[in-house]
This record gives C-alpha cells, structure tokens and sequence, in this order.
C-alpha cells in the first residue's frame, strides 16, 4: 500500500469547564463551516479561550537527556494542595454534573450500543473530582508506573528497582513497599512498563538491551529477558490481545511475539519519529521530535499515513473502542484522530510543557492528561474539563486502573494517588 502524506489541517475543539459557558468553536485555517459542523457532531461543541503560551521553549533534546540524568530535581516550595490533610479535595470545587453530548456509536471512548425496544439507555459515569488519599515513596524519579486492579497493586519502576505497592499502601503516606524487584544491573532504569491486558504480566524497558517479562501472580518474578538490538527503549505497546509487543527505540521499532518470545521484526522508522509508540488493530503508530505522526501495516509493514502535526509528540495512546487516537504534543494540544476514517481534531490549550502523558479510562467516558504539573480530567467525547489538580513537580508518568477507582501520579521521588468520586 503507497504511503499517504496528511495535511495538516484539523477542525479546532477546545476544552471547555461548564455546559452553559459553551461558545461557538473558532474555525481553523482552510477548514470549512461544514466541516466544523461535522467535528461538532462527532465530538460536541466546545468553548473557552484558550491559554496564551509562555516564554521560550527549551531545546527539543532535552527530553532524552532529562530521562536518563541521574540527578534529582531541584526541591521546590510545596503548594498548598501537598499541605493538606489526606482527606481533603485535591479537585476544582465545581459540582456540575458532566455528561456527554454527541449521540451515541461514532464517537471517541467506549462505543454505546443501539438500544432495544423498552430498553433504558446507560451512560458510562465520568468522575465529577479526586481526593488525594496516599503517597508512594518511591526514593528515586518514577518513570513508569502501573495499576493492577484486580488486586490494587501499584508497580513504580525507576534506576535499580521496581517497588510493588499493596492496596494498604494507597491511602497511607509513608507506608513501605510490599516488595522490591532489584534489576540484574542496577545500573539499569526502567523508563517504560506495560501491564498485559489480564493484568498477570508486566513488560518493562528502559536504558539495557534487554525488554523484562514479569510473572505477577502469586508474587512477582521474571519470567523471560528479551534481548534488544537498541541500547535504550523509549516507550511499549502491547496489543489487545496480548500476542504483540512493540518497542520503540531511536530509529526502529521492535515487534515481538510475547506467547513465543520471538523477536518477528525490527522495524525502520524515521529516526526522529520513534519516541512514541502504540499499536491499534493491524496498525502501529510511531511519533517524536520530527512532529510527525506516522501509522504502519502490521502485515506488510509499509507505512500507511503521515500526519505533520508541526510540535514534537510526547505521548500516544488509543480509546477503548479502539477507534480513536489520542496524540499529546509539546505545546501541550491533544490531536485526535479516527484510527480508519479520515476525521481528525486538536484540542488547543498553547502552553509550552516539558511533559505530557495521556491515559484513557477503560470505560472509555473520560480520560486523563498531565501536563507538567497540571492533571486534568476530560470527558469523552465532549471535552469538558471534569477536575483539574495541581502537583509541587513535574508529573513524569500516570495510569488509571481499569475498575476505574484510583489516579496515580509519578514524579520526583514518589507517586501521588488519588481516588476517583462520582
């Protein structure tokens, strides 16, 4: 199949705080009225202007060099949300009750179903704020983290060690670590992890050459070293029914059998456009600091779409449904893009940020991005800001367990946790 080069052309939506504070959408350049009718009705209307941006960016490498720096941020003044006691609201005090404008079927998140004659219709809750419950000591930077919810376990992953957190440890602020995983070398850092979709696996990668295959169950231990040909993983992706695992490394991507443990191919893709990585259905997306973003056949391997989204993109990550594909960039707007129809939006925020993570809740109602040290909570499709909170540090990394329950944070040398009210 030939590759497909994308304009770089997108009908504006931008995150809006209250239903009744709705305004008209700004049309982009060389989008039509019609065209922005149609992103209406896909994803809802939008309002609110959006933030002006700050000073100048930093140089676009230092992303990579502030992953793998050893040294320790600088201590900054606590803000008054780490001051308060355990069960105080960390959320904005709106009230109102989010809900979701588009009908439903087409949209981004978890597709509804059609109703059935005297059937009612349920709609998936979105939370309305958070609670800041309990502190994870991590002792070092948190690169990665994941929430296993079948049991409450959260796993933080760092340099020379990985700590598992049992469901106790999540409403305590010094409670210590069910167990520690101490990595072979421990000079090694796990920047990436993934857990597998049963959530009785975990893959880890990072600055060794090889990628970690975690047993989790009945206590953790490592299963199989999958031997890399890259010197430092960047990010992982496994697929829905956890056959796949891709790598992305600087300049190529690895694609693994995880059932058999084989390496099936190593991948070439642009040399800036491997910071990113995620795998939807047949295809894999690849992004970095060359803006683009770049879809690939799982079967042939040609490369399928390129898309100029004109900022460097820092994370990927994909809907529910899988449908949808949510791309973070370094001006912090969130592109979303229709995974096999040619539909694609930004939500415009123009703030400058050192780091963005994007993670979808399961239910496919809302999902979370991090900006530096902001969070906000957004509902799917309408892109209503549902809570925003504010941390004293850079968020570095966040999962959102899969009942839905708990937000968890990672960033200087511990990881915040917040439990979800609706």
């Amino acid at each position: 199949m030939s590759e497909e080069k994308e304009e770089a052309s997108f009908s504006i939506l931008t995150i809006y705080d209250e239903p009744e504070k709705r305004r008209n959408v700004p049309e982009s350049p060389g989008i039509s009225s019609q065209d922005e009718h149609h992103a209406q009705s896909q994803l809802g209307e939008a309002c609110g202007p959006p933030q002006q941006p700050p000073g100048s960016p930093r140089q676009h490498d230092l992303a990579y060099q502030e992953m793998i720096s050893p040294q320790q941020c600088a201590p900054q003044a606590l803000d008054r949300s780490e001051l308060q006691a355990p069960q105080l609201s960390e959320a904005e005090s709106e009230e109102a009750e989010p809900g979701l404008s588009s009908p439903p079927g087409s949209e981004f998140g978890q597709p509804c179903p059609s109703p059935r004659p005297n059937e009612v219709v349920v709609r998936q809750m979105t939370p309305r704020k958070s609670w800041k419950v309990g502190k994870l000591r991590h002792g070092k930077k948190v690169y990665s983290l994941a929430i296993s919810s079948s049991t409450h376990h959260v796993y933080t992953c760092g340099h020379g060690y990985i700590r598992v957190w049992d469901e106790s440890a999540l409403h305590a602020w010094d409670h210590a670590p069910q167990a520690q995983l101490n990595l072979q070398d421990r000079q090694n850092c796990v920047l990436t992890c993934k857990l597998s979709p049963d959530e009785r696996s975990l893959i880890t990668g990072g600055l060794s050459q090889t990628l970690t295959l975690w047993d989790l169950a009945p206590t953790p231990r490592v299963r199989a070293q999958l031997a890399s040909t890259g010197p430092m993983c960047y990010s992982l992706a496994v697929s829905s029914n956890a056959q796949i695992c891709l790598a992305c490394f600087k300049g190529f991507v690895e694609i693994w059998d995880l059932q058999n443990q084989i390496l099936i191919r190593k991948h070439e893709v642009p040399i800036y456009g491997s910071r990113c990585v995620d795998i939807v259905g047949n295809k894999f997306w690849t992004g970095g600091e060359d803006t683009r973003l770049y879809s690939w056949d799982l079967r042939s391997y040609q490369r399928l779409q390129q898309h100029d989204l004109q900022h460097e993109i820092l994370s990927i990550t994909h809907d529910p449904s899988e449908e949808w594909l949510l791309v973070g960039l370094r001006m912090s707007d969130i592109v979303i893009l229709h995974t096999h129809r040619r539909e694609k939006f930004k939500a415009v925020l123009q703030k400058y940020v050192y780091h963005h993570n994007l993670k979808f809740a399961s239910c496919g109602s809302y999902f979370v991005a991090t900006l530096d040290e902001s969070i906000h909570c957004l509902a799917a499709p309408s892109l209503q800001r549902l809570f925003q909170v504010e941390e004293s540090t850079d968020i570095l990394c966040c999962d959102v367990s899969s009942d839905n329950q708990y937000l968890v944070t990672g960033s200087r040398n511990s990881a915040t946790v917040y439990q979800l009210l609706y």
